[in-house]
This record gives C-alpha cells, structure tokens and sequence, in this order.
C-alpha cells in the first residue's frame, strides 16, 4: 500500500493595489511689503504681497500685537495679494503672510515685518537739579541716564517714542509725571536724543 503526503499551502495574499504616486511639489515663495511701518494707530496699512509661482493660490495674513487679526484670502491670477488693516491700538505689530500649500505648491512664508502704531503724547523732561537722586524703578538718576518717568506702566517697559522723524526705545525707570494733562517725564538724555523741547507733545507706543 502506498501512503501519498498531502501538503496544505496557503492560499495566495491578495496582490495589493498599487499606490498612485504622489507629484512632487514644487517650492513656492511669498512676499510681504508694508505701506508704511510707523503709523498713528487709527490710519489704515495696506499690506500687499505676491506669491510664486503665479497663480490664484491660498493665503493667510497673520499680525500679532495689541490687537491682532488672521484673515484668509486668495491671491489673484498673477500671485497679487492685498490687504488693508487698520490698529486700533497703539503698540508694536508682528506681521506675516503664508501661502497655502496644495497637491501642486508647498507652503511657505514670507519675513516678518514690524509695524509701530503710535498715539499722541504729552510729555516733559526732568533731570537737571535731580542728579543722583533715587528713582522709582531702582539706581539713580545721571546726565546720561535713558528713560522716562510714567504713572502706571511696570517698570522696565519698553516704550518707543517717535519726535520729527526721531525715534529712541527706552525702558520706564521712574514715576511721574504729575502734572496734570502730561503722560511722560523724559530724562535730559531721552529729550536730548529726540532733539525734544522742554514740553510739547510726542508720539508713543504705549
């Protein structure tokens, strides 16, 4: 009698399908240009730019700040962009622009930009008579000090004062002014820098 071994093989694993090949995308770039980057904080900013490669593409416009705004929009059929913006609050802006990646495009983006919105100010100077006295925020008070004196803003904070095209940052060191109807005591440095005069009314940041 003759015994015949019967081997059992799997059946065979269902040929998978094969995957469609995604196309490479190409790069792409944005750019961002401001109308201006010092501004009084109730006038409008255009914020234009362009993307490549041309074409009506995706978009996004983010600004970071005091009062910050993400809008979305798409570009015109040669890559044109444009948005206007206005700050409500005076302070210093973040602004950006991204492009949208699709199957075709990857995503990029644009430098950052800084926009400075300011309000109008009144202000004065302190200094002379005062030398080596304490100030509010720590040290004292010297010819060459950098500063200003303000009622309620923590000391250290930086302020960006702007005078006839002149423009200093400076940290707030003392409290003051308390005169009524004025907003910053400049230290004789600060005035001296901005070629202020003794009293009048400047733009600021904060």
């Amino acid at each position: 009698m003759v015994v015949v071994a019967l081997a059992v093989l799997p059946d065979a694993a269902p040929a998978k399908p094969a995957h469609k090949q995604r196309p490479d995308r190409s790069d792409s770039h944005v750019s961002l240009h401001l109308s201006s980057h010092n501004v009084l904080y109730s006038d409008i900013v255009r914020l234009r730019g362009r993307v490549r490669p041309g074409g009506s593409r995706r978009v996004k416009i983010v600004v970071r700040g005091p009062n910050g705004l993400v809008v979305g929009l798409t570009s015109r059929s040669g890559g044109a962009f444009e948005v206007r913006w206005k700050p409500t609050r005076s302070g210093v802006y973040s602004v950006r622009a991204y492009s949208i990646h699709d199957r075709r495009v990857k995503g990029s983006a644009s430098p950052a930009r800084r926009i400075t919105a300011y309000r109008p100010a009144a202000a004065s100077y302190y200094g002379p008579g005062l030398y080596g006295g304490a100030l509010a925020c720590g040290g004292t008070l010297q010819p060459d000090t950098l500063g200003v004196a303000h009622r309620t803003l923590p000391c250290g904070s930086r302020v960006r004062l702007r005078y006839r095209g002149r423009t200093i940052s400076v940290p707030v060191i003392d409290r003051g002014p308390y005169a009524a109807g004025r907003d910053f005591d400049l230290t004789e440095a600060t005035k001296a820098r901005l070629g202020f005069p003794d009293l009048g009314v400047l733009l600021s940041s904060r």
